[in-house]
């Protein structure tokens, strides 16, 4: 056995590797299909080499979860407590978060609500994720004045919105769901984001200038 036949055959890949190798099979078939083997051959690596980094299949599963929590509801959690002057900015960072699909996966959201509907342990954590997720939508309008009531009902109102656009898979460019932010920004906080900070937010995604 030469040199690099015995590095590779010896190399055990990483927990990230294994991880990302289930994620993308998970989004692509679901759950069902992430299987030990199957992913051994996607990475060409030997079935033992998994058991360096998981338990077994339910362990990887629970990270593959732990994952979703900590990207998705994440960077969702992250972008309703990022700085803003204004309650239009500050909703214009929440939506450029699924805009631009980067930090939060709308793919694997999708995935981890499919999953729920054949596992109650996965519902009550999608559950308990929407519950944080909301949350946070919720403490953005408070913090900008309005109260806790109403707070709620507008929270629930940006956040179903989205959660309809991840359902039902709407497929839309880049393009135009940023000349349409402006709009989502008015319904949602009764104020149109001014000019300038409108421009900043179509610089974060370099959409085409609207026209008309």
């Amino acid at each position: 056995m030469d040199a690099e036949t015995e590095n590779t055959a010896g190399w055990r890949g990483s927990r990230a590797l294994w991880l990302d190798a289930a994620r993308q099979v998970f989004v692509e078939t679901g759950v069902d299909a992430v299987k030990i083997q199957a992913l051994a051959e996607r990475l060409a690596l030997s079935r033992t080499s998994f058991y360096w980094f998981f338990k077994d299949r339910s362990a990887l599963l629970d990270a593959l979860l732990a994952h979703w929590e900590e990207t998705n509801s994440g960077a969702l959690i992250d972008a309703c407590g990022a700085y803003a002057e204004t309650l239009t900015e500050a909703i214009l960072n929440l939506i450029s978060v699924f805009i631009a699909e980067t930090e939060f996966d709308p793919r694997l959201d999708f995935s981890v609500r499919g999953w729920a509907a054949q596992s109650a342990d996965v519902m009550a954590r999608v559950a308990s994720a929407d519950e944080r997720r909301i949350a946070a939508i919720k403490a953005l309008f408070v913090r900008f004045g309005f109260a806790p009531e109403e707070a709620d009902v507008r929270a629930h109102a940006v956040y179903l919105v989205q959660i309809g656009y991840i359902s039902l898979q709407v497929a839309e460019d880049t393009a135009t769901r940023v000349n349409r932010a402006a709009e989502y920004v008015r319904i949602y906080a009764g104020e149109t984001p001014t000019e300038r900070e409108f421009a900043r937010f179509r610089a974060r995604h370099e959409a085409p200038v609207r026209q008309g």
